[in-house]
């Protein structure tokens, strides 16, 4: 009789921050101004690697990926939510919630493996400097993202298929920014527990696996840097190493809070705040932190603009 009276749910209806109508519109600029920034640093970031020859190296190919990424990434979510701001809610078929998540893992799975592939370029050439151009060939870096690239289109296939093959009924409300898992499995109706057994597989393989290839990375980085007799050789080395080691602080730090613990209960402030940062907040802060600490982006920056005056 219970499975009777369920009604399935065939749209959903995004509310997140909703319970503050006046914060509404100041947040739809402030979400403006951050995505119009992440559009014009990112685009910028690959112009720059893709028209400066002393940007054309193996770190720099990764990160004109990681731009492109982050662009895709954020604009799977950033729009929807400043309709949700405007509106004060939004309704979003089903079939537009599975496309919104299958893409949103999508990018940000393949934004994992490239930070992953960035440490690992770090490692070889702090670690193996000499070998460094045979082992980070233009063949070796394509097969590298083309590898990212299949492993997020696998990871996101099957985290999409686990969590639509759940029965969504009753209560259609998101309390949050966009489609994502955490939210979706608080409205479940129905046994759930091999589509999060399977989840939770894709959460190993990827962010802890990720995670293993940054830290062993970093480990022999580390130890490499401790070996070098000067303190000014020391500081150098480390700073090439500085930009991607806090980008990917910020981005594992808020994947940790959201996906590797424990999304019983109702989403919090927190949880949304958490969400908004790794989304929106990120992809404008990551061309930021590799242009000011990265002298090489700097360059290729500052003859843009000499360029522009002499026009």
């Amino acid at each position: 009789m219970d499975k009777v009276n369920l009604t399935l749910v065939t749209e959903f209806f995004l509310i997140a921050f909703t319970e503050h109508p006046e914060w509404g519109l100041p947040l739809f600029h402030l979400f403006l101004f951050i995505y119009f920034f992440t559009l014009l640093g990112n685009s910028g970031m690959i112009f720059l690697i893709r028209t400066d020859h002393r940007l054309h190296t193996p770190m720099y190919f990764l990160l004109s990926h990681l731009s492109f990424m982050d662009i895709c990434y954020s604009s799977v979510t950033v729009p929807q939510t400043m309709a949700v701001l405007l509106e004060h809610g939004a309704a979003l078929s089903y079939a537009r919630c599975v496309a919104q998540f299958f893409l949103f893992t999508f990018f940000g799975s393949i934004d994992c493996y490239l930070l992953a592939l960035m440490a690992y370029d770090r490692y070889v050439a702090v670690c193996q400097p000499l070998l460094y151009v045979t082992i980070m060939t233009q063949k070796a870096l394509l097969s590298f993202v083309a590898g990212a690239y299949i492993a997020g289109l696998l990871s996101a296939l099957v985290r999409t298929v686990s969590a639509f093959t759940l029965s969504f009924c009753g209560n259609n409300e998101i309390d949050f920014i966009f489609c994502d898992l955490p939210p979706l499995l608080k409205l479940t109706c129905g046994e759930s527990y091999i589509q999060e057994l399977v989840i939770i597989v894709f959460a190993i393989f990827v962010i802890p696996a990720c995670m293993v290839v940054i830290v062993i990375s970093y480990l022999f980085i580390i130890v490499a840097i401790l070996r070098i007799p000067s303190a000014g050789g020391r500081v150098k080395t480390f700073s090439t190493c500085a930009s991607h080691l806090t980008a990917v602080s910020l981005f594992f730090g808020t994947l940790i809070f959201m996906y590797l613990r424990d999304n019983s209960g109702q989403a919090s402030e927190k949880d949304r705040v958490v969400s908004v940062f790794y989304t929106t907040v990120i992809p404008m802060l990551n061309p930021l932190i590799y242009s000011l600490r990265n002298k090489e982006v700097k360059e290729a920056l500052r003859k843009i603009f000499n360029r522009i005056k002499i026009l």
